[in-house]
């Protein structure tokens, strides 16, 4: 089978592909696979390193902000509309297919119009709650669209090629032992709290967590773990300012970028971070409570639409931005903690959403519409 994989922009976007193909690949190690993505984007490090073939194209987005260097980058759009087209069209008849899958990003779109124009078939992978402009765009002519949370399929206006699949789950994450994860972390009984804005930071849960951690450390209930990402350097100077001395506080750890999440989510009692989708599908796996706090800077706030699925179902709460303090976080971690069992209810309610078979289900999908035996 020869399966070509189209998806960038963000690691949302990304990993869903690089799982699905490497799942392809243990279980057909015959196939060929090739992942198109865009020129400099962040896919063109993360691919090559997975062990797969790698090809580009050039496209971008187009700014709805109406400025004058907004404009000129919308012109370059419309070129590179153009010229992709005409790329993605040479890369797949020298590759010849049998199925193309998108994953999102806008890479995506003119690599699965191409094939859905030369009559090759096409599946989608989609995230998030709330279908983006790409997946909406190529939905009507696809063979099937993977959903990753069943909320989205009522805003795409064809429905009868929409399958319900879930996220990949990293085996990693579901390996993890809370127990194991405890001790090797040398943890004591108290909860553990793991909050996180994502490898680039969150400035505004970074300044929210300052606040809780200097709260905590006056009363020292909760153990931390803080990820503060690498484009944030006030972060320290603020936890200072609130009273935290890491030397009299062992109990919390902060860290530039977490890079043992699988045991550091197979430790915590409450989880504290972005709603994307990925974060959201390892949470939901990991039975995990948690509060989340969209972040209002994506596509069409999707992260609001991802939390909302799981406070609709009472699996997680939610801050938004604009509601955001230090005050209003530390009150809704007591609340949670103090009060017995709600964090294990919430929890549990997060772990009914999850789908764990997730790549099994894709890869059927992936063999039916290409007509290729699992």
């Amino acid at each position: 089978m020869r399966v070509l994989f189209a998806g960038g922009g963000t690691a949302g976007h990304i990993n869903p592909a690089l799982a699905a193909a490497g799942y392809l690949r243990s279980k057909q190690p015959d196939a060929e696979i090739l992942y198109v993505g865009n020129k400099g984007g962040m896919e063109e490090r993360l691919v090559p390193a997975a062990g797969f073939d790698f090809k580009t194209i050039r496209i971008s987005g187009f700014q709805r902000k109406l400025t004058a260097k907004n404009i000129r980058r919308n012109i370059k759009t419309v070129f590179r509309l153009f010229s992709s087209s005409i790329e993605s069209e040479r890369i797949i008849k020298a590759f010849k297919p049998d199925i193309c899958v998108g994953t999102g990003g806008y890479v995506s779109g003119p690599v699965i119009r191409a094939a859905q124009k030369l009559g090759i078939p096409t599946v989608i992978h989609e995230q998030n709650a709330y279908p983006g402009m790409t997946t909406k765009a190529l939905a009507k002519h696809a063979e099937c669209v993977m959903l990753a949370v069943e909320d989205a399929k009522k805003y795409l206006d064809r429905k009868d090629n929409c399958v319900f699949t879930g996220n990949p789950v990293r085996v990693s994450v579901l390996q993890a032992e809370r127990e194991a994860a405890r001790k090797a972390l040398n943890l004591d009984d108290r909860p553990l709290v793991l909050s996180f804005g994502g490898s680039l930071g969150a400035a505004a849960l970074n300044k929210a967590a300052a606040y809780m951690l200097g709260e905590s450390a006056k009363e020292k209930k909760y153990q931390h773990i803080h990820g503060y990402g690498q484009h944030d350097e006030k972060f320290l100077d603020e936890v200072h300012a609130a009273g935290v001395k890491e030397e009299e506080n062992p109990q919390i750890r902060m860290l530039e970028y977490i890079d043992n999440m699988p045991e550091c989510l197979a430790a915590a009692d409450l989880v504290i971070g972005r709603a994307g989708a990925i974060t959201l599908t390892e949470i939901e796996a990991t039975g995990k409570c948690s509060i989340l706090i969209p972040s209002p800077n994506v596509a069409e706030n999707h992260q609001f639409h991802n939390a909302m699925a799981l406070v609709n179902r009472d699996a997680a709460v939610m801050i938004e931005e604009k509601d955001l303090t230090g005050e209003k976080l530390w009150e809704t971690v007591n609340t949670i903690l103090s009060e017995p069992g709600r964090a294990e209810e919430i929890g549990k309610n997060a772990k009914a959403m999850a789908v764990l078979d997730a790549n099994d289900r894709i890869y059927n999908i992936i063999c039916e519409k290409a007509k290729s035996k699992p």
